[in-house]
């Protein structure tokens, strides 16, 4: 399967390289882009002061450059966080789009945007301040009425960014159980 892994506010960190070794080990080829240039951030201030002023259009320009020169293969987007929100929208303008694994994160949905049986696979924290319980039921609401094939795991008291080793959201348990499902996921497609 070919995948476009997306980084989340933090920059393109360890975290994610090692996420993308992991695919890869399962069979996958893997992109990692660097939306934000070579910058990565120890706090999710600094990281979101530095999305601000780039803007939501550039860094959405900055990933569809990423995906375009692979996107006639049919990818799979995936991300974290941030990159979830971005790999979302990528998926859901792609009529080519193989899946869409979303670790940490959603967006919002465009009220005439169709993606039938796209399969979807969204991994959050319960609770999890950026991921509202009011929030998911709405996003999975409308994510149904695209057409997509969605599924929902939650990872009761794990932080937000579970699956990064080098944050205290760490939760080894949590992140283990997310990658065993996701793999299952993506061996599927």
């Amino acid at each position: 399967m070919d995948i476009m892994l997306l980084h989340s506010i933090y920059g393109l960190r360890p975290a994610v390289r090692q996420a993308a070794d992991r695919l890869r080990a399962a069979g996958h080829e893997v992109w990692t882009p660097d939306l934000f240039d070579g910058h990565t951030f120890t706090s999710v201030e600094e990281g979101k002061e530095f999305n601000e002023a780039i803007g939501k259009d550039e860094l959405l320009k900055r990933a569809v450059l990423a995906v375009a020169p692979y996107s006639d293969r049919g990818l799979v987007y995936a991300g974290f966080s941030l990159g979830a929100s971005v790999a979302q929208t990528l998926a859901l303008g792609d009529e080519k789009a193989r899946g869409l694994l979303l670790l940490h994160g959603t967006s919002d949905i465009a009220p005439n945007a169709s993606a039938p049986d796209l399969p979807v696979q969204l991994h959050v924290a319960e609770p999890d301040a950026f991921e509202t319980d009011d929030w998911l039921s709405a996003w999975y609401l409308q994510m149904g009425r695209t057409g997509a094939d969605v599924e929902v795991y939650r990872y009761p008291g794990a932080g937000h960014l579970y699956t990064d080793p080098d944050l205290p959201d760490h939760d080894a348990e949590a992140a283990e159980a997310t990658w065993w499902v996701a793999l299952g996921f993506l061996d599927s497609l």
